[in-house]
């Protein structure tokens, strides 16, 4: 069976348990987690405000624009014809889809940052179906913690005794993902570290179950994500998420754009039970939740080595 309908197989799979999200405002959790990348919010909001203003001045000074098309581009529009009228309203018509485009992008973008990575981490946190006998978890690329926290929360729930590790590339957010854990009251569940995600900082066969939520993807970005050197890169994260998972364990990643290459390497490393959800587009682009398990018994061959089909790269799972 060819790759491309394995996928599909897995994709149609049955879901696996979910625990329904609790009824949290967006404003809570903003108020809890902030949002990150600020900038780029900014970015689309100026340039929506932009072009939405054009479009305003277009409309409202069409005939003097009309005119000045046809004063200063006299070949190109002649007097009184309506080659400059064309012009002026197909101009003050991009300038407004381009604006309602960026209004879109940053509403789309505002959602997956706050409330959509909340529902989300409930969805990953679903996918583990008895949480109680979990010790140890590992969220890698923590960031601000709404994962983290979500699965501390479940260990609470089940009054578990384990424990979640998050791991950060910044020391700086490790302690604010810290003070957040507070703020959920789930401290006493949570431990945070900075380490380099490409070479865990864990022993072989260590946490029951391993989770990331729009992490990976960032992994390798200085080569380009399009990149062979960036692919090699994630396929080597998730090759440490691999080794790092005991026996049995489970495995959760939410991701964008590069699912393909995620259900291709766990395939080789021989991982059973793949799943993939249904696509959910988050900051613009398609994502999908991947999760697996760890053989109990079969060793995995070839941990160390990172073999890519290329022309599986550009699909994307329906």
């Amino acid at each position: 069976m060819s790759l491309a309908m394995r996928a599909h197989a897995l994709h149609s799979a049955p879901k696996m348990g979910k625990t329904s999200p609790p009824n949290r405002d967006w404003t809570q959790i903003y108020a809890i987690y902030g949002m990150d990348q600020w900038h780029t919010l900014l970015f689309l909001l100026f340039n929506a405000f932009l072009f939405s203003l054009l479009s305003v001045l277009f409309l409202l000074y069409f005939d003097p624009f009309c005119s000045f098309l046809e004063w200063a581009f006299p070949l190109l529009f002649a007097a009184g014809g309506g080659a400059a009228r064309f012009a002026a309203g197909f101009t003050g018509c991009v300038a407004a889809l381009s604006s309602v485009c960026l209004f879109v992008a940053a509403g789309n973008f505002f959602y997956s940052s706050v409330a959509l990575q909340h529902e989300m981490a409930q969805r990953i946190v679903g996918h583990v179906n008895d949480w109680s006998s979990v010790k140890l978890a590992l969220d890698i690329g923590c960031g601000r913690g709404i994962l983290l926290n979500s699965v501390a929360t479940q260990l609470k729930k089940t009054g578990s005794s384990g424990r979640v590790v998050g791991l950060d590339r910044s020391k700086r957010t490790t302690l604010s993902t810290l003070r957040t854990a507070n703020m959920e009251g789930v401290g006493e569940y949570v431990t945070c570290r900075e380490g380099d995600v490409r070479s865990l900082p864990f022993g072989d066969n260590y946490f029951d179950v391993v989770v990331s939520a729009v992490f990976l993807h960032t992994v390798g970005k200085e080569y380009g994500h399009r990149t062979v050197e960036a692919a090699a890169e994630r396929m080597r994260v998730l090759g440490e998420m691999v080794r790092v998972l005991k026996p049995g364990g489970m495995g959760v990643v939410w991701d964008l754009v590069h699912v393909p290459e995620y259900v291709r390497r766990l395939q080789e490393l021989k991982m059973e039970d793949i799943r993939v959800s249904e696509r959910v587009t988050a900051f613009m682009v398609s994502s999908h939740i991947v999760s697996f398990r760890k053989p109990s018994q079969q060793p995995i061959p070839g941990m160390g080595e990172v073999r890519l089909d290329w022309r599986f790269f550009n699909q994307v799972i329906n």
